[in-house]
């Protein structure tokens, strides 16, 4: 009964797809992977800023992973979670404004942005997509339930896994993240701690 869950879990990681915004897939997870290592390499290499946003679930991930790419990644991630900076944005402007008017102030020109969100429709999310194109930021999405959420064809690259379950949504999304970073650290030459 629960090896069905991770049975479950193997599939959708299996069935998990990438876009770039035309909507063309990749080939495989393979592809993916190296797609992603790609956007994030050059971003370290340029030396600019990385930013990840979520709600709930995907705020924790996000918050996870500013920390694992600053240390293990060697990237100059800014975390856009501290309470006065959230409290701030959501009283001033609305909750769907939390993300956005941030980056309004923080993003420039060439930085990356890693908008993460299960259903991929928070407008909060969808707002701050928009704030990092008008920067002209580069952006991947992490989506998960229908095909046809609105964030999924809004990043250069679009990740989605194919299932309505947040549990699962989320933790494919950490795993490919935590293997991305790990991934980062390995081919610096670097080992985890």
């Amino acid at each position: 009964m629960h090896t069905d869950y991770l049975k479950k879990l193997r599939c959708c990681l299996e069935a998990t797809k990438a876009y770039d915004a035309e909507g063309n897939a990749c080939k495989d997870y393979e592809e993916l992977m190296e797609k992603l290592f790609a956007f994030f390499t050059e971003k370290k290499e340029q030396k600019k800023k990385l930013f990840f946003i979520g709600n709930g679930g995907s705020a924790g991930i996000a918050s996870h992973m500013t920390v694992d790419f600053m240390k293990n990644g060697g990237m100059r991630t800014c975390s856009l979670y501290d309470a006065s900076v959230l409290t701030c944005m959501g009283n001033d402007y609305g909750y769907e404004y939390i993300f956005s008017k941030p980056l309004e102030y923080l993003g420039e020109e060439g930085d990356l942005l890693v908008a993460i969100s299960s259903s991929g429709n928070s407008q909060n999310i969808v707002n701050a997509i928009y704030a990092a194109q008008k920067k002209k930021m580069r952006i991947v999405t992490f989506s998960g339930f229908e095909r046809n959420n609105k964030i999924i064809g809004m990043g250069e690259l679009n990740v989605h896994v194919p299932i309505c379950h947040y549990g699962i949504v989320e933790s494919i999304h950490n795993l490919i993240l935590q293997q991305l970073v790990d991934t980062l650290l390995e081919r610096a030459g670097g080992a985890c701690d």
